[in-house]
């Protein structure tokens, strides 16, 4: 090796942005004329338990042990290396309360695009969601489905990404490393320097979305905020004067519901539309009336605003980049079923989710059922909470409820409800065989589908339109016609019919995003996943 190829190779190197001890390790690889090939990462021990996205770290030698036990080949050894290095061994799908929002999200995505080969992993996440209990760094088997996740994650990059030339190394950020100031990060992902977000923005139109729209509330954020809007009792009655209306003419005008703002204190038609666009979507009904609710959503600083974009930037990731097929995806914030097909828009469907403390779970899985008049296996929690205090105040409740005991068994009595039209599910249900006992249904209750806020359910998803459901799963079947399906309903008799093809459903968690008409939709954070993600992820 020349001298001046030897210069040539120390100068790249110096220029390189990865840290010294690699650069030394290269270099001494060139001085004793190896060949250089992909190396590992030196690790970052940068990454403390004060700044950390994760509050957990592994032991390195737990993980060495794992590698040798498993016999990984080189890439993938090699990747899980530098992944965990750039870490300092943080783990990446834990934290001391639990699984986190990345572990849920790559078992959606893995599940949606893969046949899973490893169901004792699956079951072990499903039990982990279900019981939703603190973890033990140092307990082995957590340990194991650490390693055994990320062991999947790498080859699952590996063979996801190899036609779109984004490497490995360039998406060990899909799990957020290490607290970051809010601004700095929303530069950082627009400047075009940043090789993961250009490359990645090319691949996901959703992520891109998202990441254009902090070009707009990031600068503002910068120079402090808009004003504040004073929240009155106040009914602001078209063609009438407020002094608010001059603040909420400026605020509308900044993110372009209002194309221009002027200084007078007059509600008119044209601010009224602009409300109606502002509440289209932010989840309200477009009246245009301005009320409490639409003030205190105005007033929602854009420095939140920015931190609620990169929240659900990150979510973006764990979306399929490519929809194929039928797919049904519900977003829990929205109240909203999207039915696609490949990118074409079918159908949207407000749902009813699960309220407080019976949460719908995010996950994916295959939609492979229709059942027809079902009967409601009445869940042990709902007997013991609400049916038996009920039935103690009102010995005939069963019988007014058509309700039957099934088993009385040593402890909770099983119990179901009999189809017809008082049955909690309604006259169809949908079913994805699942851990968590969610499903689609549909319900007698039909009039909270005219609220704004739709989070009444103990955890299924209740179906706006179950009719139009039904056909639409059973159109391959051409026996089952819209008349039999409307018998089938009514007949007071369950029938369970199998698809011939499975639906993916996949259940997210979306309170910012970009629609199909390209317009930003903010909603609120009903279960405060966006406040316990934004806790771990800024400074």
């Amino acid at each position: 090796m020349t001298k001046k190829i030897v210069f040539a190779a120390l100068l790249a190197l110096l220029v390189c942005t990865s840290c010294k001890t690699r650069t030394r390790r290269i270099w001494q690889r060139i001085i004793n004329s190896e060949k250089v090939e992909e190396d590992i990462y030196a690790r970052d021990y940068s990454i403390t338990k004060e700044n950390a996205y994760n509050d957990i770290f592994l032991d390195s030698l737990g993980f060495e042990k794992f590698i040798a036990a498993k016999a990984l080949n080189d890439s993938v050894s090699s990747n899980m290396r530098d992944f965990y290095n750039m870490r300092n061994f943080e783990y990446a799908w834990f934290d001391s309360k639990g699984l986190t929002e990345q572990a849920l999200g790559f078992r959606s995505l893995f599940k949606y695009k893969t046949d899973s080969v490893n169901k004792k992993l699956d079951q072990q996440l499903d039990n982990l969601i279900r019981h939703d209990q603190k973890i033990d760094p140092a307990d082995p088997a957590i340990i194991a489905i650490e390693l055994q996740l990320s062991k999947r994650f790498v080859q699952f990059i590996l063979d996801s990404y190899k036609d779109d030339n984004i490497e490995l190394r360039n998406l060990e950020s899909f799990i957020p490393i290490k607290k970051q100031n809010p601004l700095d990060l929303a530069d950082s992902l627009l400047s075009r320097k940043s090789e993961d977000a250009e490359k990645f923005a090319k691949i996901s139109p959703a992520y891109n979305g998202l990441r254009e729209q902090l070009k707009k509330y990031a600068p503002i954020a910068r120079k402090g905020n808009w004003d504040t809007i004073p929240v009155s009792k106040t009914k602001y009655a078209l063609g009438k004067k407020f002094p608010e209306i001059p603040y909420i003419k400026s605020r509308l005008a900044v993110t372009g519901e209002l194309e221009t703002a002027d200084t007078s204190r007059l509600f008119t038609p044209e601010l009224e539309e602009a409300v109606k666009k502002y509440q289209a979507t932010h989840g309200m009904t477009p009246d245009g009336k301005i009320g409490p609710l639409v003030i205190r959503s105005l007033n929602v600083s854009a420095l939140d605003r920015v931190k609620q974009l990169l929240v659900n930037m990150e979510r973006m990731r764990w979306m399929p980049t490519r929809k194929e097929g039928k797919l049904l995806t519900v977003n829990i914030p929205e109240f909203t079923l999207h039915v696609t097909e490949g990118e074409n828009h079918v159908r949207h469907m407000p749902v009813v989710v699960g309220k407080e403390g019976h949460t719908t779970v995010m996950f994916s899985d295959d939609l492979e059922y229709v059942v027809f008049s079902p009967y409601w296996n009445i869940p042990p929690s709902i007997v013991r909470n609400e049916i038996l205090p009920a039935l103690s105040r009102n010995g005939a409740y069963l019988e007014q409820n058509d309700m039957e005991i099934v088993s009385k068994g040593g402890g909770t009595p099983e119990m179901r409800q009999r189809p017809g039209p008082k049955n909690s599910l309604g006259l169809v249900k949908f079913l994805f065989p699942n851990s968590f006992n969610i499903y689609f249904h549909d319900t007698p209750a039909k009039s909270l589908f005219e609220k704004d806020n739709r989070a009444f359910s103990h955890g299924c998803i209740r179906l706006g339109d179950p009719v139009w459901m039904a056909n639409y799963l059973l159109q391959d079947s051409p026996e089952w016609t819209p008349e039999k399906i409307d018998e089938a309903m009514h007949a007071g008799v369950e029938k369970t019919v199998k698809l011939k093809n499975a639906v993916p459903v996949i259940i997210t968690y979306y309170t910012a995003w970009i629609d199909e008409n390209n317009q930003l939709q903010f909603r609120d954070d009903i279960y405060g996943n966006d406040k316990n993600v934004a806790q771990k992820m800024f400074l």
